[in-house]
């Protein structure tokens, strides 16, 4: 039994130590690249088996068409591309290990690195945007946002700006690290450019894992920046300096010459207005305002006007700038005027001025040799002119003129040739006329007479007519007085009036004087002449001529007396005192130093008139003044206090009366006699409710007592405690004032019984005299509500609407009854580009009523909304604020309005168009617009409307219309893209040029010409790659990306096909056709590819992917459709077969009918007499004629009879040349035997028709056979005058 059980036992032990384990798999996590090919080894399953059994590797679903596993070996190569992005960086693998009796399974993780295999993506197609000219520098204009879905540095993008189109606007523009565009530089429409593209690159940080070249991966976006015109530029004047000319007495509107000016703001080109701003010729020129055209105003006269003209003009232009004000320019006009020969000769007479005259006077001693002057001068104002002068009359024999002929303005003197002549005693005067002509237009002259005055010599002395005279003078006679006349005769004529006048001695001219020409004695000091100190003087008067010879006479001057003093009163002021009710009597007195023997001593008293002066009375000759009517206190001003001026003179009877006057004041003294009256019967105030100490009213009254007048008021009932009343005195009205006021410590209330008080207010002056009146008190209820106002509707209104158009209203409600509303316009901000500014478009009426502004116009591309705050003021309002708490708002939608015309986005895009790979629907070009109009307003449709090519010889011709515009819209841009809708032809060298509108809903467009740049099929490229076709589609990204990498073009891809050049190799190479093109338009060669490829750098990357050759693009065979040129040739064969039948068939029929009209011929031919020819018979239809130069013969209708060989069967004649050295033909003639050739005859006869011959006759040439039967033997028959020349 033990022996058993150790046998089992050995037994299991055996079994336990050969028993297979399953295998181990040791790693379950594996890092791959994500860029790792495919076929590239990765990593090996680590798997290991305790009995060290081959293994088995393979994997499972659903992840394992990834991978790649070497069933033997365990390694892991991959099988189709990886991409970490869409994968979420793990893929998980299901892995069977078998060691052929147990299987092991796990689950793989594969973790994908990160290889950098994305670009970085912009979040807009484009940027594009519209600024001002006038931005600030250092604004952000927008933010460029790249994202990129890789990781790690892969995912850090960086901003670069490429390129700016212009390159002048390179330094304009920077982009920060976050994508934001600055800009750097100022913007300039006019001096710069009116739009840049930017050319934004952002590039990724860069990252690698399969290979060990770092991938750096780009994105680029365009931006189109629209500058926008500002009117910052003062208008410029072109073509300066303005000099021009104009004639004289030219017609009114002469144009004289053209101002322009040009706005230099040339997106804005404003309208200029031209004006006159100032001129050295007033008023003699116009501007026309809108073409700057300068004319003739008014008559032009060069004598007036001067030589030349200077005007400053003005040029303005319509609208403000900028700054807010007018832009304007001025510009210097020069305008000379040309002198027309239109004026006479004139004479003139010069002194401080030179005046027209046609009558001088001048003066000769007689006998004197020498020049008579006699201010003459004489003048032609026209500029270039030639005067002659001559006397006439009856003395031109005594002068002479000089000078005779002058140029210039000339002094006119006569010079005396006869001196003897010049007798006084024989004549006192010659009279003379002087001529001027015009010696370029003769009938242009003046004439002026010229007396010639002749002196006298001086040999007399002046005398007096009485030797001495009595004169009388008022003393104190003012300085000047004349006392007479005295005039001395002299018989000299030239002493005539020229005699002067002295006084003598010279103490006398203290009190007298004589004027020394008119003889005139006259008083010189009023003062020293006084009667009572001398009443008689003796003088001399003397008077000497021009020759200082004197005469004389005696003067005695007796002096009168006259009233030189005034009345003097007794006192210097007379005061007086009277009380009101009684009469005044006061005696005044005066006294004057006159003699009392005569008038002016007698004097009168009388009151001057005053306010007063009717009310008192004087005696006039005893002076005493009395009161006219009672004297009445009350009656009078009370600020006079009762004292009454008057002014009393005192006039003496002299001639003139003197006169003297006094003060005299009265005083009126009061007295109380009047009681206090109320100015009204009964007063009525009302009072507000609620308010201490309040004024109420003012009871008013008045006592007529001047001194006794002070009142005091006081509230006898009525007041219950509410009121006080105090007195004040009335400084504008007079008396006295009771203000009534509610007591301090009370608050009336409306609310309570007493709505209303009756008053009894007493007055009482000094004198204890009273009066009484009623007083009525009301109290009021108090409008202490603050208006509100009620919601405003949204307004709607229509830009460019018409000025002062009412648009809408402000409401407001007021809880108190009593209440008046006033609306004031608080803010008015405008919606402009998205941003809120101040603006001034509407006004608001203080009825709430909102109008549009009449100076402003509406414009929706300007602002789309305006929202107005307003206040409302309750002017009633007596408690409280008296205004809204919360400001009214209305939002005023601008609707837009289709008044702008859709505008194109210049570009300096070069649009390409490889004619070969284009076809229908390929997008070619694009142009960009907008519409400043919005909604549907600004929806823009785009149209080709016509198609020319010009080719490279710059011929222009017009095409179908090739192209078609779909359009697309980005945003507030639309985008037209043109495409194909046919096929182009690939051979066309040179660019279409497309014509393309642009149309918003209104009809309103524009239009541009694309000029589209043909690349025909002369730069085709082929690109050989020893790989399948389909291999090579899968990998053409790759491909175009490194041939874009070797020659910086861009890769248009025409076809890619199989080769067939070789078709016995054993290998499949596939084509690429392509055009390599540059973004200028500029087009590679293959030889320049083949240059740029050939670098080892890029040559290596293409060979790996199979590029074998590159070399021009070989010719196409269209392949052959067996069966369609089967069936075509079956019916080919069956057409020259049935057309051979008709030959032979109608070539049998004419060989006949040849043959029988050869015969004919041959027998006429025969039947010519031979003397007529020089060798031969005459054959018709040849170029053989008679001696006469004429073939006989020709179209003769003969008829003969031949036995001829009709073998139908035999068609031989068809083998003979037409040449007739080459034709031979056997026939036999039984009338003569002559030998003929045989003629054939072009045209044929109608069958059945007369034997009709025409010429040229076409004979058979040649005749083989013979009639069946026929004895003679074939005879050879030649024609020896008929050569090769003939044919």
């Amino acid at each position: 039994m033990e022996r058993l059980t150790g046998l089992v036992l050995v037994l299991c032990l055996i079994g336990f130590s050969h028993a297979n384990l399953s295998p181990t798999i040791n790693i379950k996590i594996y890092e791959v690249c994500e860029d790792a090919p495919v076929g590239a080894y990765v990593f090996t399953v680590n798997a290991t088996d305790n009995e060290n059994d081959p293994l088995t590797y393979s994997f499972t679903a659903p992840n394992d068409g990834f991978f790649v596993i070497n069933k033997n070996t365990g390694g892991v190569t991959v099988s189709r591309p990886l991409d970490r992005e869409q994968d979420k960086g793990l893929i998980e693998l299901g892995v069977r290990v078998s060691d052929g009796s147990n299987i092991a399974t796990a689950k793989l993780i594969i973790v994908l690195n990160e290889a950098n295999d994305n670009r970085p993506i912009f979040q807009k197609s484009s940027y594009d945007i519209t600024i001002p000219e006038n931005t600030t520098v250092g604004a952000i204009l927008f933010r460029a946002y790249a994202s990129d879905r890789d990781t790690s540095t892969g995912a850090e993008v960086n901003y670069n700006i490429d390129e700016v189109t212009p390159k002048s606007g390179s330094g304009l523009f920077e982009i920060s690290p976050l994508g934001d565009v600055k800009l750097i530089g100022s913007l300039n429409f006019t001096s710069k450019s009116s739009f840049y593209q930017l050319k934004i690159n952002a590039t990724d940080g860069g990252g690698q894992c399969y290979y060990d070249t770092v991938n750096y991966f780009s994105s680029v976006v365009y931006s189109f920046i629209t500058v926008e015109d500002v009117p910052d530029l003062d208008p410029l004047f072109i073509s300066v300096p303005y000099v021009g000319s104009v004639e004289e007495n030219s017609p009114l509107g002469t144009t004289v010459l053209v101002v322009t000016a040009l706005d230099q703001d040339k997106g804005v080109d404003d309208v200029i207005t031209y004006s006159i701003e100032e001129s050295t010729a007033e008023g003699l020129f116009h501007i026309a305002p809108e073409t700057g055209v300068i004319t003739v105003k008014k008559k032009i006269d060069r004598e007036d006007t001067g030589d030349s003209a200077t005007l400053t003009v003005k040029a303005t232009e319509a609208h403000l700038n900028v700054h807010g004000f007018q832009a304007i320019a001025t510009a210097t006009v020069q305008i000379s005027i040309i002198d027309l020969n239109d004026n006479k000769p004139e004479f003139y007479r010069c002194g401080a001025e030179c005046v027209k005259e046609s009558s001088f006077t001048g003066e000769v001693v007689e006998h004197l040799l020498g020049a008579v002057s006699f201010n003459m001068t004489v003048k032609d104002l026209d500029k270039m002119k030639r005067v002659s002068l001559s006397l006439e009359g009856k003395y031109q024999h005594v002068f002479s003129v000089q000078p005779p002929i002058t140029t210039s303005d000339s002094a006119v003197q006569l010079q005396v040739l006869q001196p003897q002549l010049l007798d006084f005693e024989t004549t006192h005067r010659m009279v003379l006329k002087v001529i001027a002509v015009d010696l370029d237009e003769p009938t242009f002259n003046s004439t002026a007479t010229v007396t010639i005055n002749i002196q006298d010599a001086n040999d007399q002395s002046p005398t007096f007519p009485q030797g001495s005279y009595k004169l009388n003078v008022s003393e104190h006679s003012a300085a000047g007085t004349e006392l007479g006349t005295l005039i001395a005769v002299d018989t000299d004529t030239m002493d005539e009036g020229n005699i002067t006048y002295s006084l003598l001695p010279d103490s006398i001219r203290l009190y007298f004087d004589v004027q020394p020409h008119t003889g005139v004695v006259y008083v010189k000091n009023a003062t020293l002449l006084d009667r009572e100190v001398r009443s008689l003087y003796s003088a001399t008067l003397q008077a000497r001529d021009t020759d200082n010879k004197p005469g004389s006479t005696v003067l005695e001057i007796t002096v009168t007396d006259i009233n030189d003093h005034a009345p003097v009163f007794n006192r210097g002021t007379y005061r007086e005192f009277v009380k009101e009710g009684e009469e005044l009597e006061l005696k005044i007195g005066a006294t004057d130093a006159d003699d009392s023997e005569t008038e002016n001593s007698q004097i009168v008293f009388g009151i001057l008139p005053s306010s007063f002066s009717d009310n008192f009375t004087i005696d006039p000759n005893t002076g005493v003044l009395r009161n006219q009517g009672e004297l009445d206190r009350e009656a009078m001003d009370p600020k006079l206090k009762g004292i009454i001026e008057l002014n009393v003179t005192a006039t003496d009877k002299g001639a003139p009366p003197l006169s003297t006057a006094v003060t005299v004041t009265i005083v009126v003294e009061d007295v109380d006699d009047n009681t206090p009256v109320f100015k009204d019967s009964s007063y009525t105030f009302y009072v507000k409710e609620g308010e201490k100490g309040v004024f109420v009213g003012s009871v008013q009254a008045e006592d007529m007592d001047q001194e006794f007048d002070r009142i005091s008021f006081s509230i006898l009932e009525g007041s219950f405690g509410s009121f006080i009343i105090r007195s004040y005195e009335d400084e504008r009205g007079g008396g006295y004032l009771g203000n009534i006021t509610v007591d301090p410590d009370i608050e009336l209330d409306y609310e309570s019984d007493h709505k209303s008080f009756k008053l009894k207010v007493e007055a009482t002056d000094l004198g204890q005299n009273n009066a009484g009146v009623t007083v009525q008190v009301v109290v009021l209820d108090v409008n202490d509500e603050r208006p509100e106002f009620e919601p405003t509707a949204t307004v709607t209104v229509k830009e460019n609407s018409a000025p002062g158009e009412a648009v809408g209203r402000f409401t407001a409600k007021d809880k108190d009854g009593n209440h008046s509303l006033v609306y004031r316009l608080e803010s008015q901000q405008c919606r402009c580009n998205g941003s809120m500014a101040s603006c001034g478009w509407f006004v608001l009426d203080p009825t709430g009523e909102v109008r549009l502004d009449p100076e402003h116009t509406v414009d929706y591309e300007q602002c789309d909304q305006v929202v107005l705050e307003a206040q409302v003021v309750d002017e009633n309002t007596e408690k409280g604020e008296n205004n809204s708490a919360v400001a009214g708002r209305m939002e005023i939608d601008i609707e837009d309005v289709n008044d702008n015309a859709p505008q194109f986005i210049l570009s300096d895009s070069v649009f390409v168009v490889v004619s070969e790979s284009a076809s229908k629907g390929t997008s070619v070009a694009r142009v960009i617009a907008t519409d400043r109009d919005s909604g549907v307003n600004r929806q823009i449709d785009f149209k080709v409307t016509g198609v020319q090519f010009r080719d490279t010889n710059n011929q222009t011709s017009p095409m179908k219309t090739l192209f078609d515009a779909v359009t697309t819209q980005q945003k507030d841009i639309y985008v037209g893209i043109i495409q194909t809708n046919a096929k182009l032809e690939k051979s066309l060298k040179g660019k279409y040029l497309v014509a393309v509108s642009a149309t918003d809903p209104g009809d309103l467009s524009s239009d541009t010409v694309l000029e589209i740049f043909a690349v025909d099929e002369s730069y085709q490229v082929a690109l050989v790659f020893m790989k399948s076709k389909s291999y090579v589609e899968e990998n053409l990204n790759k491909i175009i990306g490194k041939l874009m990498a070797a020659t910086k073009a861009a890769v248009e891809v025409a076809s890619i096909g199989a080769d067939d050049a070789e078709p016995s190799r054993a290998s499949v190479n596939t084509v690429i056709v392509a055009y390599f093109i540059y973004s200028n338009g500029t087009v590679l060669t293959s030889t320049q590819v083949e240059k740029m490829i050939s670098v080892p750098q890029h040559s290596l990357g293409l060979i790996e992917l199979g590029l074998t050759n590159i070399g021009k693009a070989p010719t196409v065979v269209e392949p052959v459709d067996p069966l369609r040129y089967g069936l075509l040739g079956m019916v080919a064969g069956l057409i020259v077969v049935l057309g051979v039948l008709v030959t032979s068939l109608v070539c049998t029929r004419r060989s006949f009918k040849r043959k029988l009209k050869a015969a004919k011929a041959m027998n006429s031919a025969a039947m010519v007499t031979s003397d007529n020819q020089k060798s031969g018979p005459v054959v018709p239809g040849t170029n053989k004629y008679t001696m006469e130069g004429a073939n006989p013969v020709l179209n003769l209708n003969i008829d003969t009879t031949m036995d001829l060989d009709l073998d139908g069967g035999s068609s031989d004649v068809d083998k003979v040349s037409l040449n007739s050295l080459d034709s031979s033909g056997y026939m036999d003639s039984h009338e003569n035997g002559i030998n003929m050739n045989v003629i054939e005859e072009e045209d044929e006869e109608e069958e059945g028709g007369p034997p009709v011959y025409i010429e040229p006759l076409g004979a058979a040439l040649a005749q083989r056979g013979q009639k069946k039967g026929h004895d003679n033997p074939l005879l050879g028959l030649s024609n020896p005058a008929f050569s090769t020349t003939d044919l």
